[in-house]
């Protein structure tokens, strides 16, 4: 499944969240690595719902850019 992701700036990193995945989220120095971390979150997210019995959401967030 692919999820859409968020990354904002920090004052003094990155952090990244899932919309379709609340509670996943993930920081990280620089871009790179906060996409590598918010990978993981995901990841073990997703393993957490599924032994907790809980199902997983499907992606329906879509992220676009748009000339303002």
């Amino acid at each position: 499944m692919r999820y859409a992701i968020v990354i904002e700036k920090a004052n003094a990193n990155y952090s990244a969240y899932v919309p379709d995945l609340p509670g996943c989220v993930a920081t990280a120095a620089t871009v790179s690595e906060v996409e590598n971390e918010i990978r993981e979150a995901i990841r073990f997210h997703i393993e957490g719902l599924k032994e907790d019995g809980i199902a997983v959401p499907s992606p329906t967030s879509i992220a676009e850019y748009v000339e303002a």
